[in-house]
């Protein structure tokens, strides 16, 4: 019979014991103590014994979790290096105008929160009075990743500090004037402060992880100099449950990312409750970290608690906060004191014991709020040991009550994120709690007041003071502007050439120009591939040797295939960036090189190339990251449309990326059908991102991985291919008087209407024009931009209008997208519109079989055309029947 208490194997069973009655002297010895002086005594020994170990260099498995006290004890506190008094006061007048703004907004039902910076109020003051570097000193300046709902807090700051207007604090979440403040941190609403747009939540965290990463690919490839840039991300414990938050943790301490520290304010309240109702998320958050190979410092308690655990001499305190779960001790935190004794120190003897000793005024102190995150010198302490850790990245666990100073009706409450204003009577309280000069005069009007000290107060001129010594002013944003020369021609001659006989993707045209490109010589160490672990689909395998593959620790292995020509060749001054199987990470990578120019003022042009559905059906929220971030580059969706890219069936099968991209106003969306196409698109999106007059947009391509021949450009059609439409292969007819009609085809389409364009001619005696529709997206934007321009009183006709105008008969569009792509110009052509698409479900199965399906083959494309052509009366309805049997539909 086995034993149920059976003691399981372990790995140690594995590892040769050379004295095993040493190994049982070990273990007599921890049995003596535990039956002596107790379980706890035993564990703490056996912790002792462990970190001791760790300060001699043994090597060993790190415990994951440490006691819910202060990394930091006060004793190990260094020197606070500034006037505390005066700090305090900058740190009052933010959180009183903080929270004026967003209540003297509430009039106009525009919201805001303020509950969030509340709590966080000392962990951004003691950075921008300490740590964080400005840009107007060397090098670049910290990097600062703001908590969304704590953009009131840093717009109170800029106010004192004269950057902003009381007008601009009025106009708060109300911009369409002109002069007022986006909600949150969006650098396109307010390109001169903020950098990081970091709502939605989850994208902050994962975003400066790769920022952090993309500082030290600067620097290994001598590009910029990045090592007196620090990135800090300021982050809720709510928001690390979204996946994105944690996602690249390893890679963070797998590159040894000392330039990168998280601040997660753990006020262990979400937006509807608890973080962790019934556990404990600081615990919780510290082991995530630990495991994944995070320094971590915990900033949990302030100085009024070193006086209960000093008194703690049996270790039942630490046990007792160690047990109490997140949201019993909120309830602590708004009940009075005897419930506190009752619940809280009544749990064992040695605690009630502890109880005695301590006043009510003391246990209020510590309950109510005394915590890590609300003193100046312990947030100091912790951003100290962040900084002088080497060799990973820090997380500061700074725990902190949710609403802190803004009154019993807001502090550790459920409902205080969705809470926009204080009463008067509340902001008097606040008033009196945080020692401020505002007179009871000042809300005479019904409103609450702003406060500053004024211009010239020892508050303003201290808090400048300090933002010098550290480089100016932060969060700040500066772009310097520099052109960069547009690259020699004959990288975009091979592609203009066509490929003769030769068949070839597009997927592979898009590289080969790369490749090219990245050969130039003032230009090509600017390229930034990206890449989730699909190179060699997309044929760019070719580009490891030359460029080699970006890791900071170089080439520690003798790679597999080194002895071929393409061999897997990583090197710390690489230049591709392949991420793995990560398209959130290669996106993040992309969005940190896109916003160089501004970050670093260094131009880099990144291109990302992925599996096209991965992209804006995967990670269309960082694309809109990427625009409010006022990215440039060019992303490109390879193996693109519904029906090319054969057996991955139903959400791999792409028809609708166009029309998701469509969505997105920086996004400039084409679907080039030839190689020579994409050589131009390029060379024109180099010109508008990087040229004199640079544009803040981005370039999104698809490309297919069909081999098809390339034809050679014809003349005159650049313009075309840039706005969107051109006609690329006009119709001929024996008869003068055959019916006509235009077929317009993107990306591989190009090829159905093609052919259905020889079918009817042949067949049917019907002429079809063929045009190439580069960017249905462009089309409509010009369009839209005429309708506009029309209600300002000026007339303007659509580009898409004037190309087809008077192009005899009706006008059938056909792509590999769904039929809203090309439905969006419809409304600007003046013929009789219809037209093909991929639209529902994708399916596994061949390209003919796929199409056939969807009914976009050229035969479908053919009936189609008659069809159209039959409810005009030009031809008779018998011949669509006619063809519908000839053709096997």
């Amino acid at each position: 019979m086995t034993d149920p208490v059976a003691k399981l194997p372990s790995e140690l069973d594995q590892l040769p014991d050379r004295d095993p009655e040493e190994t049982a002297e070990w273990a007599a010895s921890l049995d003596a103590v535990t039956k002596a002086a107790g379980p706890h005594r035993a564990a703490y020994l056996m912790r002792r014994s462990l970190q001791h170990a760790e300060g001699a260099g043994i090597a060993l498995p790190k415990l994951l979790e440490s006691d819910y006290v202060n990394t930091i004890p006060t004793s190990a506190e260094p020197a606070f290096d500034g006037d505390l008094e005066m700090e305090s006061k900058i740190t009052a007048w933010n959180r009183w105008n903080a929270a004026a703004m967003v209540t003297r907004g509430a009039r106009y039902g525009v919201g805001g929160h303020i509950a969030t910076f509340a709590s966080a109020a000392w962990l951004y003051e003691t950075g921008f009075n300490h740590f964080f570097r400005g840009k107007e000193g060397d090098g670049s300046g910290d990097q600062l990743y703001i908590q969304g709902h704590a953009s009131p807090g840093i717009y109170a700051r800029a106010f004192l500090d004269g950057r902003l207007s009381e007008q601009q604090l009025d106009n708060f979440r109300q911009e369409s004037g002109g002069d007022g403040l986006p909600s949150y941190p969006h650098p396109r609403r307010l390109p001169w402060l903020w950098e990081f747009p970091t709502v939605s939540m989850g994208l902050g965290p994962l975003s400066a992880i790769y920022q952090a990463r993309f500082n030290r690919y600067l620097a290994n490839r001598k590009i910029k100099d990045t090592s007196n840039s620090h990135v800090w991300a300021f982050l809720g414990d709510g928001e690390m449950d979204e996946p994105e938050s944690t996602a690249a943790l390893a890679l963070a301490a797998r590159e040894q990312l000392d330039n990168l520290t998280f601040v997660i304010n753990c006020n262990l309240q979400r937006l509807d409750g608890p973080v962790r109702a019934n556990f404990r998320v600081v615990q919780e958050l510290e082991g995530a970290f630990r495991g994944a190979g995070w320094n971590v410092v915990k900033t949990l308690w302030g100085s009024a608690w070193d006086e209960l655990f000093q008194l703690d001499t049996t270790g039942a305190l630490v046990r007792r906060l160690r047990e109490v779960p997140d949201a019993q001790f909120q309830t602590y935190a708004t009940r009075d004191v005897a419930y506190i004794r009752e619940h809280f120190f009544g749990a064992e003897p040695a605690l009630a014991e502890l109880a005695k000793l301590l006043s009510d005024a003391k246990i209020a102190e510590c309950f109510y709020s005394s915590r890590g995150g609300h003193e100046a010198r312990k947030v100091y302490a912790a951003y100290r040991a962040a900084l002088a850790h080497k060799g990973a990245p820090t997380v500061i666990l700074a725990q902190t009550v949710k609403g802190y100073t803004l009154g019993k009706g807001f502090e550790s409450k459920n409902a205080n994120h969705q809470m926009k204003k204080l009463s008067i009577d509340e902001f008097k309280g606040m008033r009196e709690l945080l020692g401020l000069p505002i007179p009871d005069s000042a809300f005479e009007d019904g409103l609450v007041p702003y406060g500053h000290p004024g211009a010239d107060s020892p508050e303003v001129r201290y808090l400048q003071e300090r933002r010098a010594a550290l480089g100016g002013p932060a969060p700040a944003r500066r772009v310097h502007a520099v052109a960069l020369p547009q690259p020699e021609e004959r990288a975009f001659q091979a592609l203009y050439k066509g490929s003769g006989k030769q068949e070839m993707a597009t997927t592979m045209a898009f590289v080969r120009l790369v490749k090219d490109l990245m050969r130039d010589k003032e230009t090509g160490k600017r390229w930034v591939p990206i890449v989730p672990d699909e190179a060699r689909t997309f044929g760019m395998e070719s580009l490891f040797p030359s460029a080699g593959i970006y890791s900071p620790m170089g080439q520690t292995y003798e790679p597999v295939d080194r002895d071929q020509l393409m061999y897997y060749k990583e090197a710390k001054d690489g230049q591709i960036l392949n991420e793995g199987i990560t398209e959130a990470g290669a996106m993040a990578d992309f969005i940190a090189a896109s916003t160089s120019y501004a970050t670093h003022g260094e131009t880099m042009i990144p291109f990302y190339i992925f599996y096209s559905m991965f992209g804006w059906q995967r990670t269309g929220d960082q694309m809109w990251q990427l625009a409010d971030q006022l990215g440039k580059g060019f992303i490109v969706g390879a193996t693109a449309g519904r029906t090319t890219l054969t057996g991955e069936g139903l959400q791999h099968a792409d028809g609708h990326s166009h029309l998701i991209a469509s969505t997105n106003p920086a996004s400039l969306n084409y679907d080039p059908a030839f190689a020579y196409e994409i050589a131009v698109i390029v060379k024109d999106g180099l010109r508008r991102m990087y040229g004199p007059d640079a544009e803040n947009v981005f370039y999104y391509l698809t490309v297919y991985n069909e081999p098809k021949q390339q034809p050679a450009m014809p003349e005159g059609v650049e313009e075309g291919i840039v706005k969107g439409l051109y006609r690329f292969k006009e119709g001929t007819s024996a008869a003068a008087d055959a019916p006509r009609l235009q077929l317009i085809g993107s990306g591989t389409a190009i090829h159905w209407a093609l052919e259905a364009q020889e079918l009817l001619a042949a067949d049917w005696g019907v002429t079809a024009d063929v045009w190439s529709a580069t960017s249905w997206g462009e089309l409509r934007r010009d369009a839209l931009e005429s309708d506009e321009a029309l209600l300002r009183g000026e007339e303007r006709v659509p580009y898409v209008t004037q190309a087809l105008s008077g192009a005899p008969g009706p006008v059938l569009a056909v792509s590999d997208w769904m039929r809203a792509v090309p439905d969006s110009i419809s409304q600007w052509v003046e013929q009789d519109w219809s037209s093909l698409g991929t639209d529902g479900f994708g399916l596994s199965d061949t390209r003919e079989g796929a199409r056939r399906h969807f009914g976009v083959d050229a035969r479908s494309v053919a009936v189609a055309a008659l069809a159209q052509l039959a409810r005009r009366g030009e031809i008779p309805a018998s011949k669509v029947k006619e063809a519908r049997e000839k053709y096997g539909m």
